[in-house]
């Protein structure tokens, strides 16, 4: 799957860092392959479980409470409300500058 993730971050985020968002396409790896994990669904209550304690917990080490987690995914959700496929690059992109925590990709 060939994709200029970068295209569908600048959307949101026009003045995005290229390299953190090069990194969010490592961390990523062989997910972006298929298109179905390439997504977000945020009608998928597991998936968003996962994005909280996969990505926000583990790889970004945020420790607020599950529910300022969630309140943060569903604002994400609802800035790209517009967007049928919600790539999971621009949702990472955006959670992780959310938490002022893109260095952790920009390496």
């Amino acid at each position: 799957m060939s994709e200029d993730w970068a295209v569908d971050v600048k959307k949101y985020a026009p003045s995005a860092d290229d390299k953190a968002i090069a990194g969010i396409v490592r961390y990523l790896g062989i997910a972006l392959q298929k298109r179905d994990s390439a997504l977000v669904s945020f009608s998928d209550r597991e998936e968003l479980i996962r994005v909280r304690d996969g990505f926000l917990k583990k790889k970004l080490g945020l420790t607020a409470s599950d529910a300022e987690l969630d309140k943060a995914i569903a604002a994400v959700g609802e800035k790209l409300k517009s967007d049928r496929s919600k790539n999971r690059v621009t949702v990472y992109y955006l959670l992780a500058d959310q938490f002022g925590k893109l260095s952790a990709f920009s390496s």
